[in-house]
């Protein structure tokens, strides 16, 4: 019984597969109309930071980094990833740039990201503006720098790759919206399919007639309009 009625489930998709192909297309089209003229474009930009060995850097000493740096600085990157985000180093970068945002805003734009099993760090900022998005990650970089310097008294962050303008948004990218819409679409042709079927009473075959009605089919009679189609053939 149960390959029967998976069988006629197969049955009324296939019936309704042009239906469902419009269905999925219409929301693949709606998808990539909404991405690219209501999603507003955002530009993402990164640098990265690595905690060295606490010698004074700037002196160009050779030193070796010790068992007990690394335990110190891998307790400092939990640390370090949230000092990035505090109000002071943002409010700073906000008037050493001059940009009119409020700290909390610039925050929520602000990622930062503690590489795992390493002692790197990474910040990324997403701003409207490409060349905003660079400049403010490569600031926050610089000011967070000068920060542990004031409040550790320690020059064991360096930066490693400066943030560079990003030539593409990326918020935006059209495979992913087509692919996201088209299983949008899928789903709904398929609810579609099966509340319509539901609905859907009519008789079509002599099957439909002994399952609902539980009565063997002695006869069946020809529609009209074919027997006139085979007597104008004739």
């Amino acid at each position: 019984m149960e390959e029967i009625d998976l069988k006629e489930m197969f049955n009324i998709f296939w019936t309704k597969k042009l239906q469902m192909i419009l269905i999925i297309l219409g929301f693949i089209v709606a998808g990539i109309i909404y991405t690219s003229e209501f999603t507003i474009p955002m530009y993402s930009a990164s640098t990265t930071l690595v905690l060295a060995s606490s010698e004074d850097t700037e002196k160009n000493v050779n030193t070796t980094i010790t068992a007990t740096d690394i335990t110190i600085n891998s307790k400092l990157v939990s640390t370090y990833s949230e000092l990035v985000k505090s109000k002071n180093i943002l409010r700073e970068v906000i008037s050493n740039l001059g940009i009119k945002i409020e700290e909390d805003i610039l925050r929520k734009h602000v990622k930062v990201t503690a590489v795992k099993n390493t002692e790197l760090i990474e910040i990324t900022v997403e701003d409207e503006n490409p060349n905003d998005a660079a400049k403010i990650a490569n600031e926050i970089a610089r000011v967070f720098t000068e920060k542990v310097k004031e409040i550790y008294n320690i020059n064991n962050v360096q930066i490693v790759d400066e943030a560079e303008v990003a030539g593409a948004p990326s918020n935006i990218n059209y495979v992913k919206s087509a692919i996201l819409f088209a299983g949008i679409g899928l789903a709904v042709a398929v609810m579609y399919v099966i509340v319509a079927n539901m609905f859907d009473t009519t008789v079509k075959t002599a099957e439909d007639i002994e399952k609902n009605f539980e009565v063997p089919v002695l006869a069946s009679i020809p529609m009209i309009e074919k027997l006139n189609e085979r007597k104008h053939k004739r």
